[in-house]
This record gives structure tokens, sequence and C-alpha cells, in this order.
């Protein structure tokens, strides 16, 4: 049996599922949720509260209602001082923390990838830069930050 690759989900990627705002963006998303079961997935504590803490509640039971097979991993002490090691490097604004937590969880649960639709600080060049520089330096598994159309 073939070890399925083990993806971290943000929000952003659960979210854009149900945005009719964005057709493209939808599109793509529903591609990859076509072939979800190829990857073994996984969340965190941190989407699981940013998705109660949408304010539309139909779009909230939408998205609670498709998480509930996934794996939900915790943010700890490892995790809150990557991401904080992410933010003194300047990954990630100050600013986002939960971000820079999206990031460290995912490495320090070594998942593959990371999917998600935030360009403004995660899936940017200087982000995945920074990422890989700390990700060195400390000796922790490399991730692939991406948008799902690229997995």
């Amino acid at each position: 049996m073939q070890n399925k690759m083990k993806i971290y989900l943000d929000t952003s990627v659960i979210s854009a599922l149900f945005d009719e705002r964005n057709p493209e963006r939808k599109i793509l998303t529903e591609l990859f949720f076509n072939n979800i079961e190829d990857y073994e997935i996984y969340i965190s504590n941190i989407t699981v509260i940013e998705i109660e803490n949408t304010p539309d509640l139909q779009l909230r039971n939408k998205m609670e209602e498709l998480i509930t097979n996934y794996k939900i991993l915790i943010v700890n002490d490892d995790v809150e001082w990557l991401g904080n090691e992410y933010i003194k490097h300047g990954a990630i604004p100050e600013s986002q923390p939960d971000d820079a937590y999206h990031i460290a969880v995912a490495v320090i649960n070594e998942m593959e990838f990371l999917l998600s639709w935030n360009f403004k600080h995660m899936v940017k060049l200087k982000t995945k830069n920074i990422v890989k520089m700390i990700n060195t330096l400390n000796k922790v598994r490399q991730i692939q930050i991406i948008p799902p159309g690229e997995l």
C-alpha cells in the first residue's frame, strides 16, 4: 500500500470551496477536493477556531461539515516557538501570528504540503525563502507552501 501525501489545509482553502466571488479560485479548489481521497488531510485547531468565528452562519455550517473527517493538529510549544521564529525573521507580519502558526504546525507535524490561497502572507517567495532558511537552521522538515491549483 502506497503512503498518501500529508497535506495541511489552511482556512482559505476550505472557505474557497464555497466562495462564489472568485470563480477561478473556486474551480481550482473544487478540482483539488475532487481528488482529496488521494491525500491524507490535516487541519489545525487554528483552522477550527477561524471557522467557528465565521460570521456567516450558513457558510460556517458548510465549512464545519466539510472538516469533520480531517485530522486536527494542535498548536503546542514547539509550534509556537517555530511560528515566533518565522515572525521574528520577517516571514510573517507580527500582526498575523496565526499565519505563522499555520506554517509551523504543518512543519512540526511533518506535512509535505501546506495549501493556501493566502498570497498576502503565506504563498509568496519571501515567506517561502525565510521559512526554508529557518527550517534549515533548526533542522526541521522543509515544506512546500502552494495554492491548491499547483498540486
